[in-house]
């Protein structure tokens, strides 16, 4: 049997090698997209796979086409879930699927593997996105299938010699792209407990920020932005400077509960500087741009897309008619947008 696996390099995923090995006697093939994640090495993320018993290892900088096709449609559509989360990594995951599967078809694979648990949202994210681009292939899911918890895969890691990049006293799950960084688990499980320092990772706390405000002028053409401070280029790197930006002046930070689409609250907090300050932009834009009716109707729009996106329904047709009004709304929205950090 051979499974590609989602690999990232990280705890979860890296256990889940050595399982499907020992439990499925398969041979594994690894695929690590490079989205913006933070200090991430693709050519040492192979090599740890490899190390760990794939036989093959993929690695794909990915981050322009996670741009154009992911994170501008999000930025067109205001998109937020709940109106607190701005979906940063329910975005990646129809991309890393889409890759999944390609691979799988090149490798002539059996099966296609995540490191997601069973209480979370993205099993059902890779999932449905994986059965719609081909419902053909086998899906597996260690984690939940061994109904693990953080403190067995740290053991588990442990007794099969598995490097990993997290300690039980410091027992946070992140996930970083480009986007956005989330983190939950550990202390944060507990609603009484404000989020510690040692938490975040892009953002300044706000006793720390500086007391001198900085300004930006952000410019949009047709909704998506295209140049920072009067100066074009890559949204790429237009992104990673508001990250930047934004977090030092203690922009992004959000701590929220929220309605997770398998039927659970779950407490999450996130850093977004870059994604706070675009979709605050983009909306302002909006007002001044299209017509009462436009903007009242666009509301709906954007809260059932963002809601869609959240759920996994990326191939959704809906979603894809919901598109035609935003993509249609968008032709006027361009402009430059003055703010204070």
């Amino acid at each position: 049997m051979k499974v590609v696996l989602a690999y990232s390099g990280g705890l979860d995923t890296s256990i889940c090698i050595k399982w499907l090995m020992e439990e499925y006697q398969a041979e594994i093939v690894s695929l690590t997209l490079e989205i913006g994640q933070e200090k991430s090495d693709l050519k040492q993320i192979e090599e740890k796979a490899r190390e760990l018993g794939a036989v093959k290892t993929y690695s794909i900088d990915a981050r322009e086409e996670f741009v154009n096709e992911f994170i501008n449609p999000s930025i067109r559509a205001n998109g937020f879930y709940e109106k607190v989360y701005p979906l940063s990594t329910a975005l990646a995951r129809p991309l890393i699927s889409r890759y999944l599967v390609e691979i799988a078809e090149k490798e002539k694979a059996d099966a296609v593997a995540h490191g997601s648990t069973g209480k979370g949202n993205d099993q059902v994210r890779f999932e449905l996105a994986v059965r719609a681009l081909n419902p053909e292939l086998d899906i597996i899911a260690p984690a939940r299938e061994w109904n693990l918890t953080r403190d067995g895969a740290i053991n588990y890691a442990r007794k099969h010699n598995i490097p990993v990049p997290v300690k039980k006293k410091s027992p946070y799950s992140i996930d970083v792209n480009l986007w956005g960084r989330s983190i939950e688990s550990g202390p944060l499980e507990d609603l009484a407990n404000e989020p510690r320092e040692n938490a975040y990772s892009w953002t300044t706390s706000p006793e720390k920020a500086p007391d001198k405000p900085e300004y930006i002028e952000l410019e949009f053409t047709k909704g998506v932005p295209s140049a920072l401070n009067g100066g074009e280029r890559k949204e790429v790197e237009l992104i990673k400077e508001l990250n930047r930006l934004g977090g030092k002046h203690g922009i992004g930070r959000i701590d929220t509960v929220e309605d997770r689409l398998v039927g659970i609250k779950s407490r999450e907090v996130y850093e977004c500087p870059a994604a706070s300050v675009i979709l605050k932009a983009h909306s302002e834009l909006e007002k001044l741009t299209l017509s009462r009716e436009e903007n009242l109707f666009k509301e709906i729009i954007d809260s059932k897309w963002s809601q869609m996106v959240y759920f996994g329904q990326w191939h959704d047709p809906l979603k894809s008619d919901l598109e035609a009004f935003i993509n249609e709304s968008q032709h006027v929205v361009s402009g430059r947008i003055k703010m204070k950090l």
